[in-house]
Formats: structure tokens, C-alpha cells, sequence
């Protein structure tokens, strides 16, 4: 059994919607151009090639509050999360759980999203970007969000929002990644949220690999208000989709531990739909204990997620 928990898909009547209501580039309309990201038949067929491994499903690119006004926003978000609703009531051996979109334009009409989707629909999180309208994520305007899902006691999925092509999607998105999480830490959320949690993407991203310039210059940097950052930045989760380097794996799971860590393969994005044969390959040839990779391919997940196994 595995838990892939960040998968991205964008079903047909969402689509159809975005495509009318929202303000697309080029960047964006080449991610929908993949089919296994907008085709429920080629996305099962694709996923039967790999037997064992469910999917926890989340909306793929764009941000909502980049592209629609507030309005178009609440309606497109409902949308998107009643169609991933479906997909997980006609298939659970396939899609074992699904993660909110969200207007993020409009703070309001979020928790209300948030509240109809996990009461509801019985999500398992929502996601949100590296930074909404320009505001970077530690701004009091985010904070109800948090402490709403700190009391449903779900994860935050955080995903980058830089274009999707070029030197953008190589190393820019890594980048705004680990931007986003010096803000949570620096802004102290993560400090007056202790139990909060965050999925974030690419194996942490920066994070793990600059964990010596975390130690010697944030402290330099931002002062000592938050105590042992280190700590701080290690209480985020991340997932697997280094693009099956596992070395990279082995960083992340130097840093995080065993037990922070998500098989994840960004599929049906990146090469190869997102590399998951190879991912699975990765983590098997990881040195690590066997009783940490069960965890980084399915307990991990079922446990922060509450999914019954």
C-alpha cells in the first residue's frame, strides 16, 4: 500500500469554468494541455499501472485569486471541490482523499470553503501558495485560516505559485518554497500554532540542504525571537517529489525524520506524469530503516490525514 499525497488533477466542469471565467497565460494553459491531468480516463489508466498506490487528490494550477475576481473565485472553487468529491465517492480504492481549493481572494468565503469541504464533503486539507495576492503567508490576514485548521487538526498543503515554465519552474519554484517557510517560522506562526501542519513540496525544498545557514545566520538575520529555528523548521512535513534522487531523499530525511515525511510524485506533472515508478524506486534504495519507509509510503499520510486502513 501506498499514499500518494500530492497528486494534482483539474476534472471537466472546473476546467470548462476556469476557461471561461478566469485570466489565463501561456504558462498555465500549457499545464492543462496534459492530458492525465485533465482526462479521467487517461489519469486511471495511468494509475493502473501502478497497483497499490491511491492518490490524495488536489487542483492543479493556477491560484484562484491570480486569475479570477473574488466572485468567480468562491464559484470556481465549489466547483473544483464537488467534482474531486465525486472522484473520491466513485473511486476510494483509487483517489483515498482530496484537498480544498480555495478563493483565496476572499478570507471569508475561505473558511466557509474550508468548512463546507471537510464537514461536508470530508476532505482531508485545504491548499494554499507560497504567497496569496502578493501577501507573503505570515500576515494577520491568514491567521483565522490557521487557527481553523489548526482545530480541525488537518495539514495545509503549500504549493509554490511562480510560472510554471523556464528557469521559473526549474529553481524559482524550490526558491518561493522555502521563502514561504522562513515567513511562517520568522512571522511566528509556526511558534504561536504549535500544533499546525504543513505538507510542503520538492522534499522540503531549500530547507534541508541550507540547514547549517539556518542554524549560524538566521539568528543573524531575525534576531532571537524564535527560539532554536531549526526546530521550528522541522516541524513541517514534506513529500518525496525530488524527482526520484535519492540523495536528495536522504537530505530530507536527515532533516525532517522519518516520521515528517510523504510519499509524494507531483504526478500527473514533471516527466513521465510525475515520476512515480521511479520515486518508489528512490525510497526503496534509501538506507534507511524499513519501518521508516513504511511510514514515508503510507502511515505517515493515513495518520495525518486520518484516512482508516
Amino acid at each position: 500500500m501506498k499514499i500518494d499525497c500530492f497528486c494534482h488533477f483539474i476534472p471537466p466542469k472546473y476546467l470548462s469554468a476556469l476557461q471561461k471565467k478566469a485570466r489565463l497565460t501561456a504558462d498555465f494553459n500549457r499545464e492543462m494541455s496534459n492530458e492525465a491531468n485533465t482526462n479521467l480516463d487517461v489519469r486511471l489508466h495511468l494509475m493502473d499501472r501502478y497497483p497499490g498506490v491511491g492518490q490524495v487528490l488536489s487542483i492543479s494550477q493556477p491560484p484562484l485569486d491570480k486569475v479570477a475576481s473574488p466572485a468567480d473565485a468562491v464559484e470556481l472553487a465549489r466547483i473544483a471541490n464537488d467534482e474531486l468529491a465525486e472522484l473520491t465517492v466513485k473511486y476510494p480504492d483509487k483517489f483515498v482523499a482530496a484537498v480544498a481549493c480555495l478563493p483565496l481572494n476572499d478570507i471569508e468565503a475561505s473558511l466557509a470553503e474550508t468548512d463546507r469541504a471537510i464537514n461536508q464533503l470530508r476532505f482531508r486539507g485545504i491548499e494554499i501558495y507560497s504567497t496569496i495576492q502578493g501577501q507573503s503567508l505570515d500576515s494577520p490576514r491568514f491567521r483565522p485560516l490557521y487557527e481553523k485548521m489548526v482545530g480541525y487538526d488537518l495539514p495545509i498543503w503549500l504549493h509554490p505559485c511562480q510560472g510554471v515554465t523556464g528557469d521559473q519552474a526549474l529553481f524559482g519554484w524550490p526558491y518561493e518554497t522555502s521563502a514561504a517557510v522562513v515567513k511562517l517560522v520568522s512571522g511566528g506562526i509556526i511558534r504561536d500554532y504549535p500544533d499546525i501542519k504543513f505538507i510542503i513540496h520538492h522534499g522540503g525544498s531549500m530547507v534541508p540542504f541550507f540547514e547549517g545557514r539556518i542554524k549560524w545566520m538566521y539568528p543573524l538575520e531575525f534576531g532571537g525571537a524564535i527560539h532554536n529555528p531549526r526546530e521550528q523548521f522541522r516541524k513541517f512535513y514534506c513529500d518525496t517529489a525530488v524527482y526520484a534522487s535519492t540523495s536528495a531523499l536522504r537530505c530530507s530525511y536527515d532533516f525532517f525524520g522519518g516520521g515528517h515525511i510523504l510519499f509524494g510524485t507531483d504526478m500527473p506533472l514533471g516527466p513521465k506524469y510525475g515520476l512515480t515508478a521511479e520515486t518508489i524506486y528512490a525510497i526503496e534504495q534509501a538506507e534507511i530503516p524499513e519501518a521508516d519507509k513504511i511510514k514515508i509510503f503510507w502511515r505517515n499520510a493515513a495518520d495525518l490525514l486520518k484516512i482508516p486502513t
